[in-house]
């Protein structure tokens, strides 16, 4: 069953999102200087750091589509660096109203975290139209894997070298004298963090179970009706993908369609976002 767990993983994500509303609303202290607007960290920098670590995830699974050649693997990168690509907008609206609270100005050019952030979408915005370029499927699936394993490395890369960077611009959000956050301000943040990922993987899982059911559609119209009463979808950014090319991650293939005779004779299934 293609959406196996999403219920349990559903209630989870709302119970997870609804502690950490309730945590940051009634129970983290305000900050001293920033007061109340301060709050908002716990969205931006949860979501920030699940986007970046997103993107290293979709560079693996790129990796082993090039090496196996297995359509699965395009199908998981695709939708995971999609999902991260909308919570990477969530991180930049999130940081600007922040900053627009804390310096005055909704972006600072000379702040690295901002900045790096920003280039790091940039590099990502242009995944989308590159798959929509190319118009054979194999071809797709082998150059895009090829910039998500490279901008994947580049994430890691990025982020060290902002560390590294000296800047006295960015606010300094409850440091205590030795260092890091207090044990309250910590504690919201680890479950702000599960919540938001809690939630990236529930909208993977989602759109990978929406593609099956898709396929699993066009195929059945297919097999009642007929090839031709079952129109051809138009060019798209989204992989080619089988059955069993984007179950949800730990659930084994039980049929292959691209070894069945239709499959030989029709050719693989394209399926639009």
């Amino acid at each position: 069953m293609y959406g196996k767990g999403l219920r349990a993983l559903t209630l989870a994500t709302l119970v997870a999102l609804t502690a950490t509303f309730a945590l940051v609303v009634f129970w983290a202290p305000n900050d001293a200087d920033q007061g109340f607007i301060q709050k908002i960290f716990y969205v931006h920098v949860p979501v920030a750091i699940v986007t970046l670590v997103a993107y290293v995830v979709g560079g693996i699974f790129a990796f082993k589509q090039l090496r196996t050649d297995d359509r699965k693997w395009d199908v998981r990168s695709y939708v995971v660096i999609h999902i991260a690509l909308i919570f990477n907008v969530v991180g930049l609206l999130t940081g600007a109203i922040w900053a627009k609270a804390s310096w005055g100005h909704w972006w600072v050019w000379d702040e690295p975290t901002l900045v790096s952030f920003l280039i790091v979408f940039l590099l990502y915005a242009t995944y989308q139209p590159l798959r929509f370029s190319i118009e054979d499927p194999e071809r797709q699936a082998r150059y895009a894997s090829v910039f998500a394993v490279i901008a994947g490395a580049f994430v890691p890369l990025n982020f060290m070298a902002v560390r590294m960077a000296s800047s006295l611009v960015h606010p300094r959000t409850f440091a205590t004298a030795e260092g890091g956050l207090p044990g309250e301000m910590m504690f919201v943040f680890l479950v702000s963090l599960v919540a938001m990922s809690l939630l990236f993987w529930l909208l993977v899982k989602y759109e990978i179970t929406q593609k099956n059911v898709t396929w699993q559609i066009r195929a059945l119209r297919r097999r009642l009706l007929g090839d031709d009463a079952v129109a051809p979808i138009g060019r798209s950014a989204a992989p080619t993908i089988a059955p069993e090319a984007a179950k949800p991650l730990g659930q084994r293939p039980r049929v292959s369609y691209e070894n069945s005779p239709e499959a030989r004779s029709r050719g693989p299934e394209e399926i639009a976002t």
